[in-house]
């Protein structure tokens, strides 16, 4: 049965969804589960200042109002893409009068997307915050280590917060479809609209509403996949991003450059990119596999892996997905080698296990009087003054330690030279041993 118009039709339906209550919170149980950090800060009865960090639709402005809820405060909410300084200052007089009025009532001041206000503006919090005027919850889409300043950062607790899983998203939906807020899904529509969401819940409650509008104009009982993906057309991508099968389309790309071959390269560059990956996670994966895949063989490839990230940032789609495309060929075409890849995870095996050994006497370094008293440094051949810029027969390892040999070049491209260079060094080394 389509459902039927009411009175609460015009409140959008994530609103209408909104948790009023903690155990009405769908996903974040590593923060509001028995025992975990939030949930303890609700019971403590004392609100503290935080960071809420988390992609887009996991519940940050709903946590935070839950907050002002539990702890009966006044709630103050500003967006730091539309507010400014007048927002904060305003804030400010309202903190003072809940705190000086009859009830003496405390206040929360949530700051949505707190990245994006400039130093001074983060800086007009910290005194307020010191002093206890109100608790200050900011919410922030971006790594707040870099974005937030050092000294509001110190002040507040950081959560982190995670896309919503598969089953969460169900839920979600069910709940939607419990108040009569969307019609019937097929199965598979369901599963679409669940991968289609990424783990963003808005997303999710926004896409539903559009459709129970659909829907109804065209009086259908049931979504079917295949009248979903004619209403929403290019929103609906061909592959769960995020999903299985976005995974194991860049396992195909990865594959195809480490193969050597480019027209498979760049049709599952395509595939990716018409299936609505980020361009910047695809170039990111490219710089990767010059590193992992190509490495010495070619060092170009590196150099020209992070050309095509920049030239993509700067043209952005679809200009900049040209030079993703040249780079992606040239990483195919280039010669291969992983054994800087391979020297680098025997290194890491290898310090982790074993001991820590003391740096030999002669590697140490000596800037004062009283360290060369002690022998550091003593006996050190500075390379340069040797025959050939070599100091043949020295031992950089610490002692006791046979000389392990992580690095094994390739017979390919640039590391046919590296390893003739490294044969012809090592030969000097036994003669002088």
């Amino acid at each position: 049965m389509v459902p039927q118009p009411r009175a609460t039709d015009h409140v959008p339906l994530a609103e209408r969804l909104r948790p009023k209550s903690l155990g009405e919170v769908v996903g974040q149980e590593h923060l509001l589960g028995e025992g975990m950090p939030l949930r303890i800060a609700f019971e403590s009865g004392q609100p503290h200042s935080c960071i809420l960090w988390g992609p887009p639709g996991t519940g940050k402005t709903t946590i935070a109002r839950l907050m002002a809820d539990a702890f009966d405060a006044q709630f103050i909410s500003i967006s730091a893409v539309l507010g400014g300084v007048k927002d904060i200052r305003d804030a400010v007089e309202a903190a003072q009068r809940a705190r000086d009025g009859l009830q003496q009532q405390r206040t929360i001041v949530f700051v949505d997307e707190v990245h994006r206000f400039n130093k001074s503006q983060q800086d007009a919090f910290l005194p307020h915050v010191e002093s206890g005027l109100f608790t200050f919850i900011g919410a922030t889409t971006e790594n707040p280590s870099f974005e937030v300043n050092s000294a509001l950062l110190s002040r507040a607790a950081v959560y982190v917060l995670q896309p919503l899983g598969e089953a969460e998203l169900q839920r979600i939906v069910g709940k939607a479809q419990a108040i009569g807020a969307v019609p019937a899904l097929e199965d598979a529509a369901r599963d679409r609209l669940v991968a289609y969401a990424d783990g963003d819940a808005r997303r999710l409650l926004n896409t539903l509403e559009t459709l129970a509008v659909a829907a109804a104009r065209e009086a259908l009982a049931q979504v079917t996949d295949a009248w979903l993906l004619k209403v929403l057309g290019e929103r609906m991508r061909r592959y769960d991003k995020g999903g299985e099968q976005f995974y194991d389309t860049i396992s195909a790309l990865h594959k195809s450059v480490r193969g050597s071959d480019p027209d498979a390269a760049l049709y599952w560059l395509v595939r990716m990119l018409d299936g609505g990956a980020d361009p910047r996670y695809v170039a990111r994966r490219m710089i990767r596999m010059a590193v992992e895949d190509i490495g010495l063989a070619d060092p170009r490839a590196l150099r020209l892996a992070l050309d095509a990230t920049e030239t993509y940032e700067r043209l952005g789609s679809p200009e900049g997905e040209l030079a993703l495309a040249e780079c992606v060929l040239y990483l195919a075409a280039a010669p291969k080698s992983n054994a800087a890849y391979t020297a680098y995870k025997e290194a890491v095996a290898l310090v982790r296990k074993d001991g820590t050994r003391p740096v030999p006497m002669h590697l140490r370094n000596a800037p004062t009087q009283l360290m060369k008293d002690l022998d550091y440094g003593k006996g050190y051949r500075y390379a340069h003054d040797e025959e050939g810029g070599f100091a043949a027969g020295e031992n950089y390892f610490p002692e006791g330690l046979p000389p392990p040999r992580f690095y094994r070049p390739v017979a390919r491209g640039l590391e046919i030279r590296i390893g003739d260079k490294l044969r012809e060094l090592r030969e000097l080394n036994d003669q002088r041993r």
